[in-house]
């Protein structure tokens, strides 16, 4: 009885690992600035809708009225945390998309231009959009590009902690 005969395998030849394009980083980075554009215009204005939310415009809904904005009543500080959550957010994937730290500079301007900017505006009856009046929308100016500010200090001195 004969053994059969082991056959060693003959490894073949290797293919030529292709790299990547180089210039998709740039591209990545490119896409992330502008989601993260797009993301602060939408999560300003509803920031900005928010501030003008009162008690009668929640409890209409309850009622079958779905006109939010034009009950009466005091103001709904909902826009304040909301502003806090969001923004952190937006510095968190504008840094974290874009990986330079100079990146959360984009939302944070812009946030702070749609704002004042928004502060500023008269509407066509001489009324501002956000009037002084609103404290609501004066807490939410201040806390929004303090959140902005707190996040920027905290990238700064990240590098010192590992250290």
């Amino acid at each position: 009885m004969t053994m059969p005969e082991t056959v060693e395998a003959v490894p073949a030849p290797e293919a030529p690992v292709k790299e990547p394009w180089a210039g998709w980083d740039a591209v990545l980075r490119l896409a992330g600035v502008l989601v993260s554009v797009a993301a602060t215009l939408v999560v300003t204005l509803v920031e900005l809708e928010l501030s003008v939310l009162r008690v009668g415009g929640v409890t209409d809904l309850f009622h079958g009225d779905f006109g939010v904005w034009a009950g009466g009543g005091e103001l709904i500080g909902l826009a304040i945390p909301l502003t806090v959550g969001a923004n952190l957010a937006l510095a968190w994937f504008a840094s974290t998309t874009i990986g330079r730290n100079w990146a959360i500079g984009v939302p944070w301007a812009l946030w702070t231009l749609l704002v004042l900017g928004a502060a500023g505006t008269r509407t066509a009856e001489g009324d501002y959009l956000l009037g002084g009046d609103n404290w609501v929308a004066l807490v939410m100016i201040l806390v929004g590009s303090l959140t902005f500010a707190v996040y920027a200090y905290r990238m700064i001195m990240k590098p010192l902690k590992r250290a």
